[in-house]
């Protein structure tokens, strides 16, 4: 499926190529919550890198989140790279060199009307403020952490690949 997308403001605009367009994942960590001022469907879709085609990547910026370790107290940078419009703002996509061949845009950056899911997993929730109350519904996963099955995994047990 072709997923178009951009910035709030457009002056970067983007396309690319997924085989997984369900927005199922509600992620509740602080890097989304915090980078994408997203409540929940951030980084949730997989597409294929080498697809993409972007107008406007002159306005791109790439954040890579600072992960602290409790246990040890360090510090680490993450080696995932958050791509977002440098004049509004947007979060428009994530990449990680671990894995070249995916691309994970934002749901909230796709302008193309996407499938509703049937279902949704709700990750990271040992990581949500007290404040955020989940909408859990019949059928929904729940996970404190990773959830046990990919995107692409989500999609197949489905029947979804597209």
């Amino acid at each position: 499926m072709l997923l178009e997308g951009s910035c709030h403001c457009r002056a970067v605009r983007f396309s690319v190529e997924s085989a997984h367009p369900y927005p199922f994942n509600i992620c509740y960590c602080s890097i989304c919550r915090k980078t994408a001022g997203a409540g929940g469907f951030a980084i949730n879709l997989s597409a294929g890198f080498h697809s993409l085609q972007v107008t406007g990547g002159e306005n791109l910026r790439v954040y890579r989140a600072k992960m602290h370790d409790p246990q040890t107290g360090e510090t680490n940078q993450s080696q995932a790279e958050r791509n977002f419009c440098s004049l509004c703002g947007s979060a428009l996509w994530l990449w990680d060199p671990r894995w070249p061949d995916l691309l994970h845009p934002h749901a909230s950056a796709i302008d193309t009307e996407l499938p509703v899911p049937p279902e949704h997993t709700h990750l990271m929730l040992d990581y949500k403020p007290g404040w955020v109350e989940p909408c859990i519904r019949a059928g929904d996963r729940q996970f404190g952490e990773y959830p046990d099955e990919s995107i692409a995994d989500w999609h197949e047990r489905l029947g979804f690949t597209v």
